[in-house]
């Protein structure tokens, strides 16, 4: 059962722990929520409805994690990643959801330091947190360009892509002979004129 302040079987914090969760809430992006909502309920439909504005609506339209899966399938070509969603009032069904969408958003190429921990968004510790995922998860579904994602490509921003070269092996080996800029030269050096110092005092 959560407690009013939103976070479960937790009472308020005070002290050094208090600044720490302010420094946290910070962090969450009122504007960033307003793109994210836009481009979930353009990605799934109508059937995910939309939350009540503010971080505790964010955190309770995404908190059994229904909307996070029905998200993750969108973007998938065929069959989706997870199995489809169930509404549960049981916490660690909910829990157990949240997770399947994070190793789903992790193997669709979302990197780890990308990611939330599911206490972040179940018990609302670090909802900046999930707003940097799911941001990562509509760059990847930009730059991926595979024709599942629905929203504004403006919204996110494209990652960088590899940008593979092959060489012959004659170039490789005209490469090894070339002295790079950045090691410098000697051409024209010398020590004449040069003296460090006084020279030596001989009694």
């Amino acid at each position: 059962m959560a407690a009013k302040g939103g976070m479960a079987n937790k009472g308020p914090s005070y002290g050094m722990s208090r600044q720490v969760q302010d420094k946290i809430d910070s962090k969450y992006d009122p504007e960033l929520e307003q793109i994210l909502v836009e481009w979930i309920a353009r990605q799934c439909g109508s059937s995910v409805g939309n939350p009540e504005p503010g971080k505790m609506g964010f955190q309770a339209w995404l908190k059994d994690g229904c909307v996070l899966i029905t998200l993750i399938n969108s973007l998938s070509t065929g069959d989706g990643p997870v199995k489809k969603a169930h509404t549960s009032p049981m916490a660690f069904k909910q829990m157990e959801q949240i997770s399947q969408f994070l190793s789903a958003a992790e193997k669709y190429g979302v990197i780890k330091t990308d990611m939330f921990q599911t206490v972040d968004l179940w018990e609302g510790k670090d909802l900046a947190a999930v707003q940097r995922t799911l941001s990562a998860l509509g760059s990847l579904a930009v730059t991926k360009d595979e024709g599942t994602y629905k929203g504004d490509p403006s919204w996110f921003f494209k990652k960088a892509q590899e940008n593979k070269r092959d060489f012959s092996d004659e170039q490789m080996k005209a490469g090894k002979n070339v002295i790079g800029l950045q090691m410098g030269s000697n051409k024209g050096a010398s020590q004449e004129g040069m003296s460090y110092g006084r020279p030596r005092q001989i009694m």
